[in-house]
């Protein structure tokens, strides 16, 4: 089993940026891919960037060099930089990590939300 823990959503301003982080626990030594996805009401979820264990990252189209995925293996945690912010990245961001392509585990997401 794999814990996930985020940690650094909250209200921003347009414009604006957040760094959320992803804690990982548990039986680590296997993990693939780490990664985040969103939603909001009414709206399918969307991956918004991805990285895998030796560091190859993919992002969602909508990101457009705004956020930037990183992971630290030694201190089992991964983070999104999120810069220059828009009203429409307002959702429930969540932390997801994979144990080849059988195991996929959650964290409880984290609420990002940006006024105009």
């Amino acid at each position: 089993q794999v814990q996930l823990v985020e940690s650094g959503g909250g209200l921003v301003q347009a414009g604006g940026s957040l760094r959320l982080s992803c804690a990982a626990s548990g039986s680590i030594f296997s993990i693939d891919v780490m990664g985040w996805y969103r939603q909001t009401p009414g709206k399918q979820r969307e991956l918004v960037a991805a990285i895998t264990s030796i560091g190859r990252t993919n992002y969602g189209d909508f990101v457009k060099g705004r956020f930037t995925i990183s992971r630290d293996n030694a201190k089992n945690t991964m983070y999104l930089q999120m810069n220059s912010l828009k009203p429409e990245d307002t959702a429930v961001y969540y932390c997801y990590a994979t144990r080849g392509t059988t195991y996929w585990y959650w964290g409880q997401g984290t609420q990002v939300t940006v006024s105009s």
